[in-house]
C-alpha cells in the first residue's frame, strides 16, 4: 500500500514514466564510505556546448553584463556531484548540466557547494541565482523559487547487505530511516509512508536527519539506522561501492528542476535553454557519460508540482 502512494504520487502530472535503472550506474565512488576511485563521468573534459542566440537573448540585461551565472550545488555526493580526483573542481550530472545551461546562455558558470538544506535560503538571500541540485519542485518550494525541469529521477531505500530484516517500502513503520535534510523524501514521501503505517495501526517511521547521504549510509553500516532513503542515483553508486549495504527497493522517476530566483530574472531564458539542451548530443552525451541516459526528459515543465 505504502508503495502505491509513492508510485502514484511520482506519476503526477508527468504521466507514465519509464522506472529509473539506477542499478545500470557504473564505476566507483572517491567517498570514504564508497572506495577510493573516480565516478566513469568525472575523468574526462568539462561538457561544452554553442550558445543558443534565442535563450541567450532572454538572459537579463545585469546578469548578460557580468556574465556570471551563479548556481548551488550540495556536497561531495558522486555520482550527481563530486570533486574531480586530486582537485577542488566539482564534476557529475548537476555540475556538467549546469555548464551545458550557462554555456548555452553564453554565461561563464561559478558553482557555490554548499548543504542541501540552505540552498533555498541561500537563493532567496541573493548568494545564489540558481541550483541544480536534484531538487524536486513541491507545491511549497515553488512559492520561493520558479522550477525548470532537467532530468528523472527516483529514490531508493538503501539496507544493509542481504536485507537481515526484509525491508522496503512496505515496511518501515516502526524502523529507524536515515534521510536527507530537507529533501523531496522527507518533505513529501515520508508522510504518506507514516500515513500509511497509521491506517495499518503500527508505529511511524523514526526519521533521522543527516546533511548529505554519506553520512547517512555511515549510520546505516555501523547499525544506527536500519534504512537510508535518499535519491537512486546515489544510493546504487553507493551499493556499487560499498559492499556492506544494497538497495531493494525504489520509486518511479519523476522530475527534477533546476531552482531559480524569483527576482533574477532568469526562469524564461533557462526554460529556453533546457528546451534546446535535451535535443542535444551534449545532454546525451553527458547522461551517458554517468550511466544514467535513462534519466533523460522529452519535455520541459516549469513549476509543476510533484
Amino acid at each position: 500500500m505504502a508503495k502505491m502512494l509513492l508510485n502514484r504520487k511520482a506519476r503526477t502530472a508527468t504521466g507514465a514514466l519509464a522506472l529509473l535503472c539506477t542499478l545500470a550506474l557504473a564505476a566507483c565512488s572517491q567517498s570514504g564510505d564508497g572506495g577510493g576511485a573516480t565516478p566513469q563521468g568525472g575523468e574526462g573534459a568539462e561538457p561544452t556546448i554553442a550558445v543558443y542566440d534565442k535563450a541567450q537573448a532572454l538572459v537579463p540585461e545585469k546578469i548578460a553584463k557580468e556574465g556570471v551565472l551563479t548556481v548551488a550545488i550540495p556536497t561531495n555526493e558522486p555520482p550527481t556531484q563530486f570533486y574531480r580526483e586530486g582537485t577542488k573542481t566539482m564534476t557529475g550530472i548537476n555540475p556538467d548540466v549546469a555548464r551545458l545551461v550557462a554555456g548555452t546562455l553564453g554565461l561563464k558558470l561559478q558553482i557555490e557547494v554548499t548543504n542541501f538544506d540552505s540552498i533555498i535560503p541561500g537563493i532567496e538571500a541573493g548568494r545564489y541565482q540558481a541550483t541544480v541540485s536534484s531538487m524536486t519542485p513541491t507545491e511549497e518550494r515553488i512559492k520561493a523559487l520558479d522550477f525548470v525541469d532537467y532530468l528523472n529521477m527516483g529514490s531508493g531505500l538503501a539496507v544493509r547487505n542481504g536485507n537481515p530484516q526484509k525491508l522496503d517500502f512496505d515496511s518501515l513503520c516502526g524502523k529507524k530511516v536515515a534521510v536527507l535534510t530537507g529533501s523531496y523524501q522527507l518533505k513529501v514521501y515520508v508522510p504518506d509512508l507514516n500515513a500509511a503505517c497509521k491506517k495499518a495501526g503500527k508505529g511511524e517511521l523514526e526519521i533521522q536527519q543527516f546533511q548529505d547521504t554519506r553520512q547517512a549510509i555511515s549510520s546505516l553500516v555501523s547499525d544506527r539506522s536500519d534504512a537510508v532513503y535518499a535519491d537512486g542515483p546515489i544510493l546504487s553508486f553507493a551499493a556499487k561501492q560499498n559492499p556492506d549495504i544494497e538497495v531493494p527497493d525504489n520509486n518511479t522517476a519523476s522530475p527534477v528542476s533546476i531552482g531559480l530566483s524569483k527576482d533574477a530574472g532568469l526562469t524564461d531564458a533557462v526554460k529556453v535553454a533546457m528546451e534546446h539542451i535535451i535535443t542535444t548530443p551534449e545532454y546525451t552525451k553527458v547522461l551517458e557519460s554517468y550511466g544514467v541516459e535513462s534519466m533523460a526528459i522529452k519535455t520541459v515543465n516549469v513549476n509543476v508540482p510533484q
